[in-house]
């Protein structure tokens, strides 16, 4: 019998940490070649989830270039990505999530007439400017897509009111889930160790993870949330201990630091892989994000977190109690940190439902679904 081969493209890190699992799974189906192809949209980030889960890539494009625009991204994945489609011919493309990887892939599919599985397919915030250009990246991904692996109910639903055939979409859970299981329970590194331990972990102080680097963000918003966690780590000074991996981009360096630098009970330190950022969130009382994996990540470990966001694709965060839209109005970022700060029995009141977000085996459902297309 004739293995089917499956080529499998991503290249950020949120990409290669939700694809990690189903390439692992991929790679263990006796009925499956499969194929691993980066496009290093992120360099230095994505190498680092490499590493972590073992993962060689068969083909690397290696097209990162910094301040490149999201024009000049598109055509570059589009020109060289379309002769390896070409090269290998695939069955079945796998792209997840919503980047300009995923957009590209997903087209360069329907090109190429090859059949496309979206996983995490659905989310939408119904707004195309936020967040940008992601929203758009995924319905461009959603129309093109013969297999729509939604992580949730609520994403299929998005996709039944997009005209989407209900046997073209299988809810599956998140692959976030998979891949946070697995390092969640490994033990921490030795750099982790001494980082937990240079922040007094553990300690009377309550620790506050802070991630912010959105496009949407930048510029007037990410001062103002800057400002609000300045305000923020003076008020409380000798409960709260701020952490801050700063984005590399320099739009976000620079006001991180002109802002919230000096300030002792703030750390700026500089990007986390993916193992030592999920030890430093197991052990946060608080995270503040514009991120949207770490909204499951955390909702996944019942950590009270602030959106600095004014929508959400991931509702069900919200409906579980953990998550709370912020924006990047400073009133409302200080009075609802203040609030689980403060109010030890709003704080207790996170949700401890079953995790919205899957089982911890939507990396096999995934693979089963492809297996199983033609009988379908």
């Amino acid at each position: 019998m004739q293995k089917l081969k499956v080529l499998s493209v991503f290249g950020t890190r949120p990409e290669a940490v939700k694809m990690a699992p189903v390439v692992k799974v991929l790679e263990n189906s006796p009925a499956i070649d499969s194929i691993v192809c980066i496009t290093a949209q992120h360099r230095e980030m994505l190498d680092q989830v490499l590493t972590l889960f073992n993962i060689t890539p068969d083909i690397d494009l290696d097209l990162m270039k910094k301040n490149q625009s999201l024009a000049d991204l598109t055509a570059r994945i589009l020109q060289t990505l379309s002769p390896v489609i070409q090269s290998v011919q695939p069955d079945w493309i796998l792209a997840q999530g919503d980047t300009t990887t995923v957009m590209t892939t997903t087209l360069l599919g329907y090109y190429h007439q090859v059949k496309v599985g979206h996983v995490e397919a659905g989310l939408r915030t119904h707004n195309k400017w936020e967040p940008f250009p992601e929203e758009i990246n995924r319905r461009i991904a959603g129309v093109v897509a013969d297999l729509h692996f939604a992580p949730t109910q609520h994403s299929k639903e998005n996709l039944l009111r997009e005209g989407i055939p209900s046997h073209h979409i299988k809810v599956t859970g998140n692959t976030v889930i998979d891949a946070l299981n697995e390092i969640s329970s490994r033990e921490p590194d030795i750099v982790t160790k001494s980082l937990l331990s240079s922040l007094g972990i553990p300690s009377k102080k309550k620790l506050v993870l802070v991630t912010a680097h959105r496009r949407e963000n930048i510029g007037e918003p990410m001062k103002r949330i800057f400002t609000s966690v300045r305000t923020l780590a003076e008020k409380y000074k000798n409960e709260v201990q701020f952490i801050y991996p700063v984005h590399l981009n320099p739009k976000v360096q620079e006001p991180a630091h002109q802002i919230l630098g000096g300030i002792p009970n703030i750390q700026l330190i500089d990007p986390l892989s993916y193992l030592p950022l999920i030890h430093i969130m197991k052990n946060a009382a608080l995270v503040l994000t514009d991120s949207g994996g770490i909204q499951e990540e955390a909702t996944a470990m019942h950590i009270p977190t602030l959106v600095l966001r004014n929508v959400t694709e991931r509702p069900e965060g919200v409906e579980a109690g953990v998550l709370k839209l912020v924006g990047d109005d400073p009133e409302t970022i200080m009075s609802e940190f203040s609030n689980l700060i403060d109010n030890p029995s709003a704080y207790s009141t996170i949700a401890q439902k079953e995790n919205p977000f899957g089982d911890g085996h939507a990396s096999e459902k995934i693979v089963e679904h492809i297996l199983n297309y033609e009988c379908e």
